[in-house]
């Protein structure tokens, strides 16, 4: 009998501002990884398509509505996630204004943070390798203060 595999998808917003570009991350309410950051996002519904389903997650979990998104990736690493086979989809967008995020569904808290994010931050899943891919895809490393 083969094992079920599940579908979700992870937004990855960066502002841009004069004093450099910051990612927005929640903290997590549930298991796996309870109150630790990660990105917005969750499962894919049968009817969505995957940038729907994460138009949705980031509304549902930040108050947020994005349409311009960059599809990074695709994230299928065997034990990525410890409930079970998932793969995650990626999405980033760029904003040059800060919009107001507030924490909700499964997000306990809302945090723009610095890039590049402090060593000692460890993010859920394989947030930060997302985080570092979409950098790249969008073609921001040079923005980014590394001193």
């Amino acid at each position: 009998m083969r094992e079920e595999i599940l579908v979700t998808t992870d937004a990855v917003i960066f502002y841009k501002s004069n004093s450099g570009i910051s990612v927005l991350l929640i903290k997590r309410k549930n298991q796996p990884f309870k109150d630790s950051w990660a990105l917005p996002g969750g499962f894919l519904e049968p009817e969505e398509t995957l940038k729907k389903a994460c138009e949705r997650e980031l509304k549902e979990e930040t108050g947020l509505k994005i349409k311009n998104w960059t599809q990074i990736g695709v994230y299928d690493k065997v034990d990525r996630d410890p409930r079970k086979r998932i793969i995650s989809v990626a999405f980033a967008s760029l904003l040059t204004k800060r919009p107001i995020a507030k924490a909700a569904d499964d997000a306990k808290e809302v945090s723009w943070e610095s890039l590049p994010i402090k060593q000692d931050f460890s993010l859920a899943f394989d947030h930060q390798q997302i985080i570092e891919d979409a950098i790249l895809k969008l073609n921001i490393k040079n923005e980014i203060s590394y001193t």
